[in-house]
């Protein structure tokens, strides 16, 4: 079962993702930690990637596409895929329902916080890329291109939301009880 993470720029998904796949032994799937392991090892997808990211532009749909369909391929079909970062857009969204085997986009959590809240977060992290520019320019580009996807899996009957600006362990516990209500599913017949 995939279970897609929706949410602006420091929502959390990425430090809910971890907790959940370590507790349970699922697969976590962060575009963002492979597409940083692609520009610290220099390869031609980080060289073409870091121009976009240093930016806090979107890596072009092709290259997001292409990465997760490789991975979600190698899965186990009985595992649970916490997908975090991926689909950012529309055409995103599309392509993974095409190459994701049939029935197995599940669930997707869109985790909410406050742009105060996001920035300050982000702030916080002390990345060189996360500047007070760079941030309002991602939540920006965050609102343009990812927030159609509430509306697309709302449509679809997979929307969960989580209000993120609390303490983890409830939020934690948001992540669990709705996975496990889709894994806790009767097959259909």
């Amino acid at each position: 079962m995939i279970a897609i993470l929706l949410g602006a720029p420091g929502v959390g998904k990425g430090t809910q993702a971890a907790l959940a796949a370590e507790r349970h032994g699922w697969t976590h799937l962060s575009t963002g930690d492979l597409l940083r392991e692609e520009v610290a090892a220099g390869s031609a997808l980080g060289q073409e990637a870091k121009a976009f990211m240093d930016r806090g532009d979107l890596v072009p749909d092709q290259v997001m596409v292409n990465m997760v369909a490789e991975r979600i391929a190698a899965l186990p079909k009985d595992s649970v895929l916490l997908l975090d970062g991926f689909p950012r857009s529309l055409p995103q969204a599309r392509a993974l329902e095409a190459a994701a085997p049939s029935g197995s986009l599940g669930l997707a959590l869109y985790f909410t916080a406050s742009d105060e809240v996001l920035t300050a977060r982000l702030l916080g992290r002390g990345r060189k890329d996360d500047t007070l520019e760079v941030i309002q320019h991602r939540l920006s580009v965050y609102r343009e291109t990812t927030e159609p996807l509430v509306a697309f899996y709302r449509d679809r009957g997979l929307l969960r939301e989580i209000e993120s600006d609390r303490e983890v362990d409830g939020i934690q516990k948001d992540v669990l009880d709705a996975v496990s209500a889709v894994l806790e599913r009767p097959e259909p017949a």
